[in-house]
């Protein structure tokens, strides 16, 4: 599977966890797979919901978000979260532009969410480098 989000944004998203710990390209791509993941499980959720609802466009109240934030206060960029939208869902959908804001947001938070837990663990194992194999550890503890 290929990633479509961006290696960049997720390192950033890291950096704002990490202090003065250094983050490894392997870190930010892991995160970023992980991301993807469960973005793409998130919107089978939302075509669900939409269905059920009798429409073919995702909303932001089929994540379940009911105040959208402003898009420019997001890291991640919003045409790649379209696509991993996407990925697993009938080409028959269609998703609105607060459906991909509200995805990005939550995506957002999740990856906040695991990279602080990442830190901890390169904490915890006396490493001055975020890297992959805490974002690992952190699923195989968590999930």
């Amino acid at each position: 599977m290929s990633v479509e989000l961006p290696f960049a944004p997720v390192d950033e998203i890291i950096r704002q966890n990490a202090g003065s710990l250094r983050v490894s390209a392997g870190a930010a791509e892991a995160l970023a797979q992980r991301i993807q993941v469960h973005g793409s499980e998130l919107a089978i959720d939302a075509a669900e919901h939409a269905t059920a609802d009798g429409r073919k466009t995702l909303m932001a109240e089929d994540f379940g978000v009911q105040q959208i934030v402003d898009r420019d206060e997001l890291e991640l960029p919003i045409a790649p979260i379209d696509r991993i939208a996407r990925l697993n869902i009938d080409d028959q959908y269609r998703v609105s532009m607060d459906a991909r804001i509200a995805l990005a947001d939550i995506l957002e938070d999740y990856a906040h969410n695991v990279a602080s837990a990442a830190v901890k663990l390169a904490h915890h194992a006396d490493r001055r480098t975020v890297q992959a194999e805490d974002i690992e550890t952190y699923f195989s503890l968590f999930e």
